[in-house]
């Protein structure tokens, strides 16, 4: 109740424009009865009440990790990015060799190179007929609507930059949605003829690390052992390429 009271402060004055003394009186009133009752359970700790105390900051330490440990790679990565616009414009002066079907990258960022694009270029020395570059956005609302989940833009060499909108309770099915994008304005997908390139990146400490050592074992750790995207995504498996590379956090 104490935290409620802290956070309702913060409403009070940063929402409602209360000036400091009665957002003062505010406080003071509730947090007299709180710190009351916060005191008179204190003596609980010590009689097994440290319990969901120390997993509620072990559970805490995960998320904190996780998030820390996603930021840090998110980052690295976009390092190497190269803009899409730069990239479109020298295929205009030659490129690799284009090769029949169509080629599915997805990408974190709509206006950059996907990773794997690079390391199939450096790798295959090829690019397919069609390119789609496929960014999926995970929105804070419970569903997206039908009308607002698929946008189609289609670029130049054969590119297309296709982005989905999900809510955080919506299922992504990235098969079903390609299947929709015939009415956006692109040929069918046949899936028997696509490939889907991802990346695989394998995390090693750093000599100068962003983060302390245990952490950053702590996150390899739950990168090593999270979900894939093949899985969430209900990606095809017999037509899904993975390049890895290592990242150093």
């Amino acid at each position: 109740m104490m935290i409620d009271t802290l956070l309702a402060f913060v409403v009070v004055r940063a929402l409602w424009n209360w000036n400091w003394l009665q957002a003062g009186l505010f406080l003071a009133l509730f947090l007299v009865v709180d710190f009351a009752f916060f005191s008179a359970n204190l003596v609980k700790v010590f009689d097994g009440g440290w319990f969901p105390l120390a997993l509620g900051l072990g559970i805490f330490i995960l998320f904190a990790t996780w998030k820390r440990g996603r930021t840090l790679l998110y980052e690295r990565l976009q390092q190497d990015s190269m803009p899409l616009d730069a990239f479109l414009a020298s295929l205009q002066f030659g490129g690799p060799h284009r090769v029949a079907g169509t080629g599915i990258f997805m990408t974190t960022r709509p206006d950059g190179v996907p990773r794997a694009m690079l390391h199939n270029m450096l790798h295959n020395k090829v690019l397919h007929e069609r390119i789609i570059l496929l960014n999926v956005n995970l929105q804070d609302i419970p569903h997206v609507d039908e009308t607002g989940r698929i946008l189609v833009e289609q670029l130049s060499n054969g590119f297309y930059r296709v982005i989905l909108n999900y809510g955080f309770k919506d299922d992504p099915n990235i098969p079903l949605a390609l299947e929709l994008c015939g009415s956006h304005g692109m040929a069918p997908v046949e899936m028997m003829e696509t490939s889907f390139f991802l990346g695989r990146e394998t995390i090693v400490p750093n000599r100068v690390p962003s983060m302390p050592l245990w952490r950053q074992i702590l996150f390899m750790w739950m990168f090593r052992n999270a979900g894939t995207a093949t899985d969430f995504f209900k990606l095809p498996t017999n037509r899904v390429v993975e390049l890895g590379t290592q990242v150093e956090l």
